[in-house]
């Protein structure tokens, strides 16, 4: 592993924070209470800003604009066309601001500078302009009734959807939630995490020139425990859309179902298998697992943080993984030879270690890593676990963070079990050249994603989301669309015709 320089902001110039206030029905305003918290750049551990802190009365205020907006507001009816091009201009301001956005990701986030300005921006804009062109594209289906009556489905929005955005993706997720539901012709209120709220203020000024109406998207910054707690328990919200734990799931769908029973979609944690089948090219694949434990610091849903490697190929893929590491560089986000930044915070940060206690307490042997790095911030060395047994603490709950765990198997059988020994089933990387292998072995997986011979292979077309404490529905695809779509009935009487 390789420590790089310190601070590069004399290489870029660090924007202005534009943004700290709540965004409500188009205005940025202070919160009613008057209250702030501090937003932390995990890379020097220093105050960004001080941000609106909303609470339940804020809440109120930014549902009760949603609600107006839906009710009586343009939005809804506006014809598809129509919201189509706005949502088409909002993803070029999207691009055109790109830099900027990224900027605040990486000192919000500890995201890589370079890889939110080629990855995260553009794809934000790509979902916001696949969900463009769905707008006008929303049917319903003509029913071929069993009797002398017509019948047909509408696909109405749901009305008004509250948005919760976890910290790791703000500007992905902020989009992956808002674009459908824009398209479906919702309104909504969205509940940045308190960690990231900066990309998320950005975005809603970035509506508003765009020409989203006012009310449309609103921007609630503050803390899950009073300001999300307060959306999900509201009884004029229809929908929540949550990304996060699995732990604070549980808690949002219980104050959905104690308000108004609303429909809740959870995308939870995960903690995914990574199989190597010893058919592969160890030194083409013995990378592509380390991006799936190190991408974005291993602050990723679908981390490949379970690396089974089948015993024929073991030791020769365990030394190339320690290979890779020795040039791998922890180091400032806006260094552009940095492979990995900060952990979010310093709560995550000392999860992150703990979970590292754990596991040599168990005794997993520590290939590499183990440390935090000897400088100001949050940072974290890549760190390799192998001798990990499936009941270890750190094979067993989600680390979110660059700790691998490394296992041996021998037959398909066995990995197949051992894959889903888990309460998670969000993801899976199968390795292999042999296709019976490669379709026994998807297909056996209780996960909601299967990546074969890839991984993080995302796109706007492809569905995302969990089997069991993974969550449930999808985003991203046309059933991201859906789940912002109410599905209503027509029935009526025919006479005389010579056709049912």
């Amino acid at each position: 592993m390789v420590k790089s320089n310190g601070n590069l902001e004399s290489h870029f110039q660090i924007p202005k924070i534009k943004f700290t206030q709540l965004f409500i029905n188009g205005e940025f305003v202070d919160s009613v209470s008057g209250n702030t918290f501090e937003t932390i750049d995990p890379r020097n551990e220093e105050v960004i800003a001080r941000i609106a802190e909303g609470d339940k009365a804020d809440i109120d205020l930014a549902v009760k604009a949603a609600r107006e907006a839906f009710d009586n507001g343009p939005w809804p009816r506006l014809s598809p066309m129509e919201r189509r091009n706005i949502m088409l201009k909002f993803a070029d301001l999207i691009i055109e601001n790109a830099e900027e956005i990224a900027a605040l990701d990486a000192m919000d986030a500890g995201k890589l500078f370079a890889a939110g300005k080629t990855i995260d921006v553009p794809s934000a804009a790509q979902f916001m302009r696949y969900y463009a062109g769905a707008a006008d594209k929303i049917h319903g289906t003509t029913l071929k009734m069993s009797r002398d009556i017509q019948g047909y489905t509408l696909l109405e929005p749901i009305g008004v959807v509250g948005h919760i955005i976890p910290w790791n993706f703000p500007t992905q997720m902020f989009v992956m939630k808002v674009g459908p539901a824009l398209a479906a012709g919702c309104t909504m209120v969205v509940k940045p995490a308190e960690q990231t709220p900066l990309s998320a203020l950005y975005y809603a000024q970035l509506a508003k020139q765009a020409g989203v109406p006012d009310g449309v998207i609103n921007v609630v910054t503050g803390f899950g425990s009073t300001a999300g707690a307060a959306l999900c328990s509201h009884m004029d919200v229809d929908k929540i859309s949550f990304t996060g734990s699995t732990e604070v799931g549980r808690l949002v769908m219980q104050a959905a179902a104690l308000s108004n029973l609303k429909p809740v979609s959870l995308e939870l944690g995960g903690k995914s298998p990574f199989i190597v089948f010893d058919d592969v090219d160890v030194d083409k694949v013995a990378p592509l697992a380390m991006i799936g434990i190190l991408y974005n610091k291993g602050e990723v849903c679908v981390a490949g943080s379970r690396l089974f490697i089948q015993e024929g190929i073991y030791d020769k893929f365990v030394k190339k993984l320690v290979e890779i590491t020795k040039t791998w560089v922890v180091g400032d986000t806006f260094d552009p030879n940095s492979h990995q930044g900060p952990q979010v915070d310093k709560k995550q940060f000392e999860r992150v270690l703990s979970y590292i206690e754990h596991g040599k307490r168990e005794g997993a042997t520590l290939l590499t890593g183990g440390n935090a790095l000897d400088r100001k911030g949050y940072f974290v060395e890549p760190t390799i676990f192998t001798d990990v047994e499936d009941h270890m603490t750190i094979a067993k709950e989600e680390i979110f963070g660059p700790v691998l765990s490394v296992m041996k198997f021998k037959t398909v059988e066995e990995v197949i079990k051992r894959a889903n020994c888990t309460q998670y089933g969000l993801a899976a990387g199968v390795m292999t050249n042999n296709l019976n292998i490669a379709n026994t072995v998807s297909r056996s997986i209780r996960a909601g994603v299967i990546w074969i011979n890839c991984y993080f292979a995302f796109d706007p077309d492809c569905p995302y989301g969990g089997y069991k404490s993974s969550g449930f529905e999808r985003d991203l695809g046309m059933e991201g669309l859906h789940k912002y779509l109410q599905v209503k009935s027509v029935a009526t009487p025919i006479y005389n015709s010579p056709w049912l």
